[in-house]
């Protein structure tokens, strides 16, 4: 069991510089804190609304390899907080929360929600088409109560609106359907949608309607036909990433669009 506020994972500590700007979807010019300007992997194909800062901080993985064509990989930004005293640093690689979510599972974090769990197994294909893949599909222990399978589905969660955070940050089919493959496998399995809140400074998650208001209409559909949604939320820091609790999470988006960052 991982206490609130320890770390999840520890790595070598990330290198700070400046973000002169972010193009191609994939790539990000930086200028190092010692003058040096290096070119970086993005792996985050959205808009990255709200934490897409130029002149703002930055936090860069430094991993040469023969297979690899960039040398430097952009994993934090250092954004502005609800808090305008404070700034918050923000994880936008969106290879990791899956990392974050299976920790959790494996070191009984969320044994409350889903009870004791024997495996988990990423990426599993399902779905109404049999096309889809389910980010982690946990078998119940023997002793579980509940004997169903649990599939769940996680979401890097940046964007916010003050202290709530908010997915999507656009429009996304992709989610879209994800929230129709998780309807159509209730009441026989259980659906749980993990929003995987990649900043420390939030109290409450919800669906961001006034960026994609079907997704809105969907995630609450969902939550009348079974959807569990346990917002996961997490600390960035320059050589580790903390466990930060589960947050509330509300029906809909009180839109103020003057506070959206």
């Amino acid at each position: 069991m991982i206490e609130i506020g320890k770390a999840v994972i520890n790595f070598p500590p990330l290198i700070e510089g400046v973000l002169i700007k972010r193009y191609k979807r994939f790539l990000a010019d930086v200028e190092l804190d010692n003058g040096e300007i290096v070119t970086a992997h993005c792996a985050n194909t959205g808009p990255m609304k709200g934490v897409l800062w130029p002149g703002g901080r930055v936090r860069l993985k430094f991993s040469p390899s023969p297979k690899r064509k960039l040398d430097w990989s952009w994993e934090q930004a250092e954004v502005p907080s609800h808090n305008e005293v404070k700034k918050c640093w923000v994880g936008i690689n969106t290879f990791l929360p899956n990392k974050l979510i299976r920790h959790l599972i494996e070191e009984s974090c969320l044994e409350e929600q889903f009870g004791p769990i024997s495996s988990v197994k990423p990426e599993v294909v399902y779905g109404l088409e049999n096309k889809s893949r389910i980010d982690l599909l946990l078998d119940p222990a023997i002793d579980n109560i509940d004997t169903r399978k649990i599939f769940v589905e996680v979401k890097n969660t940046t964007w916010c609106d003050n202290s709530l955070a908010l997915f999507p940050d656009t429009i996304t089919k992709r989610g879209q359907k994800h929230l129709q493959e998780l309807m159509s496998i209730c009441p026989s399995s259980r659906a749980v949608l993990i929003p995987c809140i990649s900043r420390s400074d939030i109290e409450f998650f919800a669906p961001g309607d006034i960026a994609d208001p079907l997704y809105g209409e969907l995630f609450r559909e969902a939550l009348l036909n079974g959807l569990e949604v346990i917002p996961c939320s997490f600390g960035f820091f320059s050589d580790h990433i903390t466990w930060e609790g589960i947050k509330p999470f509300k029906k809909s988006q009180e839109i103020n669009t003057i506070n959206l960052r």
